[in-house]
C-alpha cells in the first residue's frame, strides 16, 4: 500500500483520508493539537456545548450534493441533522425589517415579493444566475461534466456589481447579501462566483448538526481507523522532507519521521510553505502565498441561557445597525460592531428551547495585536478586561434586536482572533483563510498542485470554506492521485468513463 501523510485534522484533512483509504491507501493524519477536527470542533463549559465553525450547513437532503457526500464518507450514519425553517433559513434585520430566507425558488421569491411587490422577475433572475454559476462547478455539484465558463466569467465580477446589474431596488440588493458574513465579503473585491456557491448551496437546505459539528470530525475519524489509518494528535510537523524531485517524508517535533509516498497539507498554504525547505517550491510562488490577502476574523460570545427561558430559534439572524450590510470590517471603537449573526446550539433533535448560543462579529486582528504571543488563560488582565467590554457592547447590540435576552443569560464566554488562531493555526485568526479578490485573480484561493508533484495541498484555501467547499476541494485534491473518472464514479455508483 502506498502511504500517505495528511497535516492537519480539519474537514479537509480528515476527508482526504477516509476517501484515500478507501482507494487502497495506508493513512496517517498528523494534528498538532490535543483535540482534532479544525473549524469542526466543540468545545464545554459548565456542561454546555459550543461550536467554534460549521454553525449550519446546506444542500445535504438525500440527492443534493452535501447529502450524497456525506453518504460516501459515512457519516450520515453517525450525524443527525436538524432542518432550519424551509420558508426563513436566514433572516436578514435591517433598517428595522426583518426580512426571511427560504429554501426554494418559488418559496424564495414569494417571501420577498410580500415585501417588494414589483420584484419577481428581478428575483428569479438572480436566483437563476446563482444557480447557473453554482451548476457550472463539477466538484460542487458532482456533474463531472459541468461547464466552467460560468464560474469563471463571475469569479472576476464583485457581488454587488452583478446584484446591482440584476436587481434595481437598493434596499433589495442589501438584503440578497445580507448572509455575506458566510464568506467574509468585501464590496467590490469579492467575487459574486464565492457568493454564488455558498448561496446556492443553502438555497436547496439548510441544518444544524445536531450536538455540535464536532461529531463530523469524529465520524470521520472512526471511519478512518476502521479502514487501518491512524489519527495522531499532538504531533506538530515541523519539516516536509524532499529529495531532489518528490516529498519522501514528514517530520514533527517530537522527532518522528513518517516516510511518505503522498504528502497532503490540509493547514493554510503560508504554513505549509514555512515547512518546506526545498528549491522545487520557487520564489514566485513563495511570495505570491505570502502576500495573499486573508479574510477578517471573529470575534465571539458564547451565550449560556438560563434553563427553560429561550425558546430554540429555528433560523439564522443576521443584524445590521446600519443602512447598509456592507461595510462591516470598517469600523472604529464608536461604531463596533456594526453587523451581527446571532445562531442557537442544537443540541438535541426538535428542541422546544435553546440551552446555548452564539454571537458572532467581526474583529481585526490589530484590535488584539497588543497580546500577540501570549497563549489561552495567560494573556493578563488587560486582555480580560478588552474582551469583557467587548462582549458587553456586543450583547447590548443583541439586545436591540431580540429584546429581554440579556435577562436570559446566565453566563457568557468570548473568544478572540487570537484564540480563533490558537485552535485553528489559520494566521491572524481569519475566519476563513485567504480572500478571493476580483482585483487581484492571482492571489486567491490556490491550487491543489505544487511544483512538488506527490505534494498537494487541501482544506478551504484550496476551493471554498464551509462543509461543501471544503469536500468539493478534497474532491479535487483526492482526484489528482485517483482520476477525477474514478472518484466520480465510487461517489455517484456509476461505471468509470472508458
Amino acid at each position: 500500500m502506498k502511504k500517505c501523510v495528511i497535516i492537519g485534522s480539519g474537514l479537509g484533512g480528515l476527508s482526504c483520508g477516509v476517501i484515500l483509504a478507501k482507494n487502497e491507501y495506508e493513512v496517517t493524519v498528523l494534528e498538532q493539537a490535543p483535540q482534532i477536527g479544525g473549524c469542526l470542533q466543540c468545545f464545554r463549559r459548565d456542561g454546555s456545548v459550543f461550536n467554534t465553525g460549521m454553525h449550519y450547513i446546506g444542500s445535504a437532503d438525500a440527492g443534493q450534493t452535501l447529502g450524497v457526500l456525506l453518504h460516501y464518507l459515512g457519516v450520515d450514519a453517525d450525524v443527525r441533522l436538524q432542518r432550519l425553517d424551509p420558508m426563513g433559513y436566514d433572516v436578514v434585520s435591517l433598517r428595522g425589517e426583518r426580512f426571511p430566507l427560504a429554501n426554494g425558488k418559488e418559496h424564495f421569491i414569494r417571501r420577498l415579493v410580500a415585501r417588494f411587490p414589483h420584484s419577481s422577475d428581478e428575483l428569479s433572475a438572480y436566483y437563476d444566475t446563482v444557480s447557473r454559476v453554482s451548476l457550472s462547478s463539477p466538484f460542487h455539484t458532482l456533474n463531472q461534466d459541468a461547464d466552467l465558463r460560468a464560474y469563471l466569467y463571475y469569479q472576476e465580477r464583485a457581488v454587488n456589481e452583478v446584484v446591482s446589474s440584476l436587481v434595481s431596488d437598493p434596499l433589495l440588493r442589501e438584503v440578497l447579501v445580507g448572509t455575506q458574513p458566510l464568506y467574509a465579503g468585501v464590496k467590490d473585491r469579492t467575487p459574486f462566483s464565492t457568493h454564488a456557491l455558498i448561496t446556492e448551496s443553502f438555497n436547496q437546505s439548510a441544518f444544524r448538526i445536531v450536538g455540535g459539528s464536532e461529531r463530523v470530525a469524529s465520524s470521520l475519524a472512526n471511519t478512518l481507523k476502521r479502514m487501518g489509518g491512524k489519527v495522531l494528535t499532538r504531533h506538530r510537523a515541523t519539516k516536509i522532507v524532499c529529495d531532489d524531485t518528490h516529498a519522501t517524508a514528514v517530520l514533527t517535533a517530537n522527532g518522528e519521521q513518517f516516510a511518505a509516498d503522498l504528502v497532503i497539507s490540509a493547514i493554510h498554504p503560508q504554513l505549509t510553505v514555512e515547512l518546506v525547505d526545498s528549491r522545487l517550491l520557487r520564489s514566485t510562488y513563495r511570495h505570491r502565498i505570502a502576500q495573499a490577502r486573508n479574510t477578517i476574523s471573529p470575534f465571539t460570545v458564547y451565550l449560556k441561557f438560563r434553563k427553560n427561558t429561550v425558546r430554540y430559534m429555528n433560523y439564522n439572524l443576521y443584524c445590521y445597525r446600519g443602512d447598509s450590510t456592507w461595510g462591516c470590517e470598517d469600523y472604529d471603537e464608536s461604531s463596533w460592531p456594526k453587523g451581527l449573526l446571532y445562531m442557537h446550539f442544537c443540541h438535541e433533535e426538535n428542541p422546544e428551547y435553546a440551552q446555548t448560543g452564539e454571537i458572532l462579529t467581526y474583529m481585526k486582528y490589530e484590535d488584539v495585536k497588543p497580546w500577540q504571543g501570549t497563549s489561552v488563560g495567560h494573556r493578563g488582565e488587560s486582555y480580560e478586561a478588552f474582551k469583557q467590554r467587548k462582549a458587553e457592547t456586543t450583547i447590548q447590540a443583541l439586545e436591540k434586536e431580540v429584546p429581554g435576552i440579556s435577562a436570559n443569560i446566565e453566563r457568557y464566554y468570548t473568544s478572540t482572533p487570537l484564540t480563533y488562531y490558537d485552535y485553528t493555526g489559520v494566521p491572524e485568526g481569519s475566519m476563513y483563510g485567504m480572500a478571493t479578490d476580483v482585483n487581484a485573480p492571482g492571489f486567491g484561493k490556490v491550487s491543489c498542485k505544487t511544483r512538488i508533484p506527490n505534494l498537494l495541498l487541501a482544506g478551504q484555501d484550496v476551493s471554498l470554506h464551509g462543509m461543501v467547499g471544503v469536500l468539493a476541494g478534497s474532491l479535487m485534491t483526492c482526484s489528482e492521485v485517483l482520476t477525477q473518472d474514478r472518484l466520480f464514479a465510487q461517489i455517484l455508483n456509476l461505471e468509470p468513463k472508458t
